[in-house]
């Protein structure tokens, strides 16, 4: 398995056996596990989506006069993808979806039309489109239960149920397309790739619980996405082969502790299918060596699924990562138990220097999709303060708070995000630090993109100011 052979085949001992678990159990007593009834509402709400998704390719069929014959076998197909298809849902986790339609079917249809369809219904809240990215969504709770959808046209004339997204299928598909089709493709791809995959989920179930648990799970705000963390998993299953899960977490953190960035990581060696597709190749195109923390995904086209990271985010997951292996080293010499890997940490003691992020909006409806703007560039933000002369560090804490602003009208909304700053302080000591140029030019560009978009609504403000610690006020998010 992999590009290189095993580090290590031992069999596991009794006593990493044990350690095992005890981990499953403190797994559990931290809700890393959804019951079968929760399991199957997620599954009955996808199949909803299903025949919603069925039913409006068959009304676009009749709107576009598509022949009798093609309508009636048009079909359509949903494929769910990343934790709910690698089989490690837990608590809270969104269900990312992929709908596959006919080639005759718009994109734009898709984020108008089908998006019109979805709103009516009574079991849809807080929906929303997100277009602005290298993948577009729709967003959505559908009876509770957080829903992204995703699209893709591929070059038949109908989708049968047992549809196989293989290479072939990536033909005459928009680069869009593929990147959508490609959650999926590399999710599969990710179960094939290992050598135990029981082992691998139960890794990675703790390895996102611990992620999750120290701020460092979000490849918007750019840290780590899913994609990533099960990549990084598969890599070290597939080099401890036979090492059971209590090993194999404790490797995870000893291995990349050691890892040269920005050298990839890759679960198998990258194959051409002379389509002319953009790859990720840091040979070839010059962009590609300025990734920081390249991860590789193991389908054709490959991409970098950490292509957001910075070097202040890196910096942070470093220090992460060399914290876990110290927890996970007293672990393996019962010097201490799991439940002191999940520990959250406390990022208020640790900078005495942020930035405080307000947006606010005058309706709830109109905020969910001001914050979904400014939470998607808030990187932006981080790397224009790396750039600051006396900055050493900007680093996001993901946990936003939310709630009605006590300085407006009743209905008006609030979400706060804070940024510590850490500063070289052998250089600054002296000098009045101004941050004025990278905050101002931030909120300059929100703006600037919410008016693009057509997002932009009478209310919507966004500010952005430096605050010491003395001078902070936040209540820390449960």
């Amino acid at each position: 398995y992999g590009i290189s052979g095993p580090i290590s085949e031992d069999q596991p001992s009794e006593d990493q056996l044990i350690l095992t678990e005890q981990l499953i159990k403190t797994l559990a007593t931290c809700d890393a596990f959804v019951d079968d009834l929760e399991l199957r509402r997620r599954e009955n709400a996808v199949e909803q989506l299903e025949s919603l998704f069925k039913e409006w390719l068959t009304e676009i069929c009749k709107e576009l006069n598509i022949p009798d014959h093609v309508t009636e076998k048009v079909g359509g197909k949903i494929f769910t993808f990343g934790s709910r298809h690698l089989g490690v849902d837990s608590k809270g986790d969104d269900v990312d979806a992929l709908c596959v339609g006919p080639r005759f079917i718009q994109r734009n249809d898709f984020f108008t039309s089908f998006f019109e369809k979805l709103r009516v219904q009574k079991e849809v809240k807080d929906i929303r489109t997100i277009q602005s990215t290298c993948v577009p969504v729709i967003t959505m709770s559908y009876e509770g239960i957080k829903i992204d959808l995703l699209f893709a046209s591929v070059d038949r004339n109908s989708i049968p149920q047992n549809l196989d997204l293989s290479n072939s299928l990536l033909k005459n598909s928009s680069v869009t397309c593929i990147r959508s089709l490609n959650g999926y493709r590399v999710t599969e791809e990710i179960l094939r790739s290992v050598p135990n995959v029981q082992s691998f989920k139960l890794v990675l179930r703790a390895i996102k619980l611990w992620a999750k648990r120290r701020n460092i799970y979000s490849s918007m705000l750019g840290f780590l996405g899913g994609v990533s963390w099960a990549i990084l998993v598969a890599r070290i299953c597939q080099v401890y082969p036979n090492a059971t899960a209590s090993t194999l977490v404790n490797k995870f953190f000893k291995v990349y502790s050691m890892w040269k960035w920005p050298v990839p990581i890759e679960l198998k060696r990258p194959e051409d299918y002379n389509m002319n597709l953009p790859v990720w190749d840091s040979r070839i195109n010059p962009s590609d060596r300025c990734h920081v923390m390249p991860i590789i995904t193991p389908t054709y086209p490959q991409q970098n699924t950490a292509f957001n990271v910075s070097l202040s985010t890196l910096a942070v997951w470093m220090e992460e990562i060399q914290w876990g292996l110290a927890v996970t080293q007293d672990i393996q010499e019962n010097k201490a138990d799991w439940l002191e890997l999940f520990q959250e940490p406390d990022f208020l003691n640790k900078y005495q220097h942020f930035i405080l992020l307000h947006a606010s909006s005058a309706a709830g409806k109109q905020h969910l999709e001001w914050v979904g703007l400014v939470e998607s560039k808030i990187r932006l933000l981080v790397e224009n303060l790396e750039r600051h002369v006396y900055v050493k560090r900007a680093h996001i804490n993901p946990q936003s708070t939310s709630g009605s602003s006590r300085l407006c009208a009743k209905d008006d909304q609030s979400t706060k995000w804070l940024i510590g700053l850490l500063f070289n302080m052998g250089e600054s000591k002296r000098q009045k630090i101004d941050m004025t140029f990278p905050l101002m030019s931030f909120t300059d560009t929100i703006y600037s993109l919410a008016d693009s978009c057509k997002v932009y609504k009478e209310g919507m403000t966004i500010s952005a100011r430096y605050l010491a610690k003395d001078q902070l006020c936040w209540k820390v998010p449960n």
